[in-house]
């Protein structure tokens, strides 16, 4: 068997670069802002929660604090390996080789779905928001995770660096399949500069990362995303 699970699509920032992602994960939305959205929604205290493309298992012990049962999915070998590690200690965490596609739980057995940053990208992506409908219980919602491009320093770096991302598109292509949207404003928090640099350096191609960091002072970035609900 393969250190990937066949279907995945490659994550070129953890995949390549898994302790600097580390040091994203610890500096993304230290007021979890994301979080306290998620439980307006739907809380998961009690529920069969799926991270979809869960990593090395970062959110996995957060979730597992209030839900009865916790399921990441992963489909690259290193990374579940870490997250396996990580959550060994947590009975109620499962950690699984699969993809958002062929995703390894049974047929309506989940009740809170997050996928954050995952590789959701609109057109493309049908077969894993299929398998979202087979997987999710009536009353259940799943979340969407995705950067905003529209607004915030952070947008502008990205809309600059990838100006072929068609962020209204993305958003037409997840409303014609049954997705609302909720807007919010986050922010990058690194303790020292050499981490928000070494996090940079592994978001954007070189000669974009030289530019950022040179017109960017501190370690704060203020940051926008897009959570995508949906509830079945």
């Amino acid at each position: 068997m393969g250190r990937i699970a066949r279907g995945a699509q490659a994550s070129p920032n953890i995949w390549r670069s898994p302790a600097v992602y580390e040091i994203e994960n610890r500096a993304v939305d230290p007021d979890r802002v994301i979080e306290q959205t998620m439980r307006e929604v739907r809380p998961w205290a009690g529920a069969d929660l799926l991270d979809i493309g869960c990593g090395t298992g970062f959110h996995l012990p957060r979730f597992a604090a209030e839900a009865a049962r916790v399921v990441g999915v992963e489909p690259h070998g290193d990374l579940l390996e870490g997250a396996r590690r990580r959550c060994a200690r947590t009975p109620n965490v499962r950690v699984l080789r699969g993809t958002a596609q062929q995703l390894p739980v049974p047929t309506a057995g989940v009740d809170v779905a997050h996928a954050r940053w995952a590789y959701f990208f609109g057109p493309g992506c049908e077969p894993g928001l299929l398998e979202l409908d087979r997987v999710m219980r009536r009353g259940g919602v799943a979340f969407i995770v995705d950067n905003d491009t529209t607004r915030s320093t952070f947008g502008r770096w990205f809309s600059t660096a990838y100006p072929d991302y068609d962020a209204t598109g993305v958003d037409a292509f997840f409303s014609q399949h049954g997705w609302s949207v909720l807007r919010r404003e986050i922010r990058w928090e690194f303790d020292h500069r050499a981490d928000l640099e070494a996090v940079v350096g592994i978001e954007f191609a070189p000669h974009v990362a030289a530019r950022i960091l040179a017109e960017h002072e501190g370690c704060r970035v203020d940051y926008a995303v897009t959570i995508r609900v949906k509830r079945y």
